[in-house]
């Protein structure tokens, strides 16, 4: 019985540590998800005023010749 309690303590510490580690990357994950939404912000501002005839919202755009 004792070993089996001991065997559960082991894995559970495994466990522990494992959703640490998950925890840690998920939150740098997130972090780096937060840069990158705003570097394509940036870029998407950047363009708009480069060539704003380029970027046409899909209401402005005119339907194919096919319709």
């Amino acid at each position: 019985m004792d070993e089996r309690i001991e065997a559960l303590q082991i894995s559970f510490m495994h466990q522990e540590e494992t959703i640490e580690r998950l925890s840690h990357e998920l939150h740098k994950q997130q972090q780096e998800n937060r840069l990158l939404l705003l570097r394509l912000e940036k870029l998407e501002q950047r363009l708009q005023t480069l060539a704003p005839s380029i970027i046409a919202s899909q209401a402005e755009e005119t339907p194919p010749p096919h319709y």
